[in-house]
């Protein structure tokens, strides 16, 4: 793994390198250097991940918002959720 690789393109790639970084470090047998560089190049990519996630999560705002600026939030049921479950859903309200 190298140190001067730009983060990949792919969110999951990222999750996937993210993956890799933390099963070296919980392996131990990593020199102290080699700790520091593999934690190092996983803050990195643990930020870039965030911002591709704070990016996305504004486009889907502003996909879901109506013509007064108002969410349109509509539950997601998945093809095996039961009907009783995604009338349940309806009545939450968004995390935001």
């Amino acid at each position: 793994m190298s140190d001067t690789t730009s983060p990949p393109q792919d969110f999951a790639a990222t999750v996937e390198q993210l993956e890799t970084i933390v099963e070296r470090l919980e392996s131990g047998e990593l020199s102290l250097e080699d700790a520091l560089t593999a934690f190092e190049q996983g803050v990195r990519l643990t930020r870039d991940a965030q911002q591709r996630l704070d990016s996305a999560e504004l486009k889907v705002r502003a996909l879901s918002e109506d013509s007064e600026g108002r969410l349109n939030v509509t539950p997601f049921t998945g093809p095996d959720a039961p009907k009783e479950a995604a009338e349940d859903d309806s009545k939450e309200t968004p995390p935001w």
